[in-house]
């Protein structure tokens, strides 16, 4: 079964990891609009793609063999120096490296790939380094992924730029676009709802892609977490009223929630089948730490969910 995962960060890393188990063809397509840290330094150097959260998604599909995991480990190697070095992750470089020399980000990503005996694919959303602006209630334009993540304000508009100034209109990367098209199942989710899972919404080639994709669709909400991300301490409806804000016209078939949403109770079963779906709640979260997803506990209910709707 062809499935392509759309996401970034850390909940795309869960939703990946997951997938893997549930022996299915994965596609990941990840956003690129990333600014801080390792990933914004380099990408502001060699004015490339931020490489953060496509190493992750690349480490999440690594082979289950001494190969694949020794190599995962190697990517997410972050030095520690008091030198310029200090906070790069060694897969970071290593993209970098390729796509500096090759020009070919999909390209790098597959030789890593092959490398790292990926279980599936890991794709950019664009080619082109995104940025992320948000305008809130107060007047506030804020510009970039790390700032838009950590204000705190009624959201108003929300969209994203091509970075290059030889870009005018920000374009969606044409194999994400055909795996979109030959999926039968398409997950969105989790993760920071503005940076991480928006933005597939916000780039119009994509949207128009998942919209007239054929591929059954499912939307992992977020867990409740009060020091998460610009939208924490919201509720999961209010996650899918943003969603249906921005594309109107998406309508999805599952919305996957943790048992501790049920609390929400008939609002977000409204919002759910308002925008086409069925809720379906799942003990998703980490023992040692509820505020994060328990992959393994996702994968049972991904396997779950694509068994019971493929007879639907």
């Amino acid at each position: 079964m062809k499935v392509t995962a759309l996401g970034g960060g850390h909940g795309l890393f869960a939703t990946l990891r997951a997938l893997r188990n549930t022996n299915s063809e994965i596609t990941a397509i990840v956003t690129v609009a990333d600014n801080g840290g390792s990933s914004g330094r380099l990408r502001s150097e060699f004015n490339s793609l931020p490489p953060g959260d496509l190493r992750m998604a690349l480490a999440a599909l690594c082979g289950d063999d001494e190969w694949g995991r020794g190599w995962a480990e190697i990517m997410q190697y972050r030095f520690t120096s008091e030198g310029e070095m200090n906070g790069h992750a060694l897969g970071n470089l290593l993209l970098t490296a390729l796509w500096d020399r090759d020009g070919d980000p999909v390209g790098g990503l597959d030789r890593v790939g092959a490398l790292l005996k990926v279980v599936g694919r890991v794709l950019p959303m664009s080619l082109d380094p995104l940025t992320i602006e948000a305008k809130f209630l107060d007047g506030n334009v804020i510009r970039g992924q790390v700032e838009v993540g950590s204000y705190r304000g009624t959201l108003e508009e929300l969209r994203i730029m091509p970075t290059r100034p030889e870009t005018s209109i920000p374009r969606a990367a044409r194999e994400a676009i055909e795996a979109i098209a030959d999926s039968e199942w398409i997950t969105i989710g989790p993760g920071s709802w503005y940076s991480s899972v928006m933005p597939h919404l916000l780039l119009e080639e994509e949207l128009e892609s998942i919209l007239s994709s054929q591929a059954k669709k499912l939307i992992v909400l977020n867990l409740d977490d009060p020091h998460g991300d610009e939208l924490s301490g919201t509720s999961p409806h209010h996650h899918l009223a943003v969603m249906q804000r921005f594309a109107p016209s998406l309508r999805f078939d599952i919305a996957l929630a943790d048992t501790s949403a049920a609390r929400y109770g008939s609002a977000l079963e409204s919002k759910v089948r308002e925008m086409g779906g069925r809720l379906v709640l799942a003990d998703l979260t980490q023992k040692s730490d509820p505020h994060h997803h328990d992959w393994e506990k996702l994968a049972s209910a991904f396997s779950h969910i694509f068994s019971t709707e493929s007879v639907r």
